[in-house]
């Protein structure tokens, strides 16, 4: 079984991810570890290899290759902000899921996360979000707003997590052929 679950910074991937994979017994890959290995593999911090992959497009094809190998072996949860496109655009079978929320309460989650004010985590979403939608646009033609890949669209602004994850697989299971 392959399940994809994508959405914007804040929405709950990794919260989702990780509880439905120990629900559907699966392993969980999270396209953010990937970004830190490259990183590391090329001895550089977080920001310093974002700042590169902004006008690289190698790095983010690198991590898309390595998501989607993983998706074809199966019997993994693959979170990333593209996973349900790359299973879909590499014929993968599986059930891709993105988790939308509010703006506001993403940016409460991501200021409670890392340590910043609301505002300040507000700002760099949306600095994050546009530099991401312009690299995917540019390298593989996708609209990041686009949903039109995804078997399921969650509204994880005032659902509780049990409940997100719950039904994501509930569905997954259900689409099994």
């Amino acid at each position: 079984m392959l399940v994809t679950i994508s959405g914007l910074p804040g929405s709950g991937t990794s919260t989702a991810s990780r509880a439905v994979a120990e629900t559907l017994d699966l392993d969980h890959l999270d396209g953010g570890q990937v970004f830190r290995a490259l990183a590391a593999e090329r001895g550089l911090d977080l920001g310093a290899f974002s700042a590169v992959a902004e006008h690289d497009p190698r790095i983010d094809l690198e991590l898309d290759t390595r998501l989607a190998e993983r998706g074809r072996k199966g019997d993994v949860v693959l979170e990333s902000r593209l996973a349900g496109w790359i299973a879909r655009n590499e014929g993968l079978e599986g059930f891709r899921v993105w988790l939308s929320c509010d703006d506001g309460e993403r940016a409460r989650r991501v200021a409670q996360r890392e340590g910043r004010t609301p505002n300040e985590a507000r700002r760099l979403n949306e600095v994050r979000e546009a530099s991401e939608a312009q690299r995917y646009l540019a390298y593989y033609g996708i609209d990041i707003a686009d949903l039109s890949p995804y078997d399921l669209v969650v509204d994880t602004t005032v659902t509780p997590k049990a409940e997100v994850a719950a039904r994501i697989a509930a569905a997954a299971r259900s689409a099994q052929p």
